[in-house]
C-alpha cells in the first residue's frame, strides 16, 4: 500500500521534485508487470499493489 499517490491532484501538473517522484513511482509501478496494480481516489489517493 502506498499512501498519498494523487497529491492533491498534483500528479497531473508536478510543481516540485516530491510531486515528480510520485508520477514517477506511479508510471513505473502502473508498468510493472510482476505486481497487479489498483489506484484508489480516496483523499490523496491510496495505490494497493499485489505480486502476480
Amino acid at each position: 500500500m502506498v499512501d498519498n499517490v494523487l497529491r492533491d491532484g498534483r500528479v497531473l501538473a508536478p510543481r516540485d521534485d516530491s510531486d515528480k517522484a510520485i508520477v514517477h513511482f506511479n508510471d513505473i509501478a502502473a508498468r510493472d508487470e510482476r505486481v497487479e496494480v489498483v489506484m484508489l481516489p480516496i483523499a490523496d489517493g491510496l495505490t494497493l499493489a499485489r505480486r502476480r
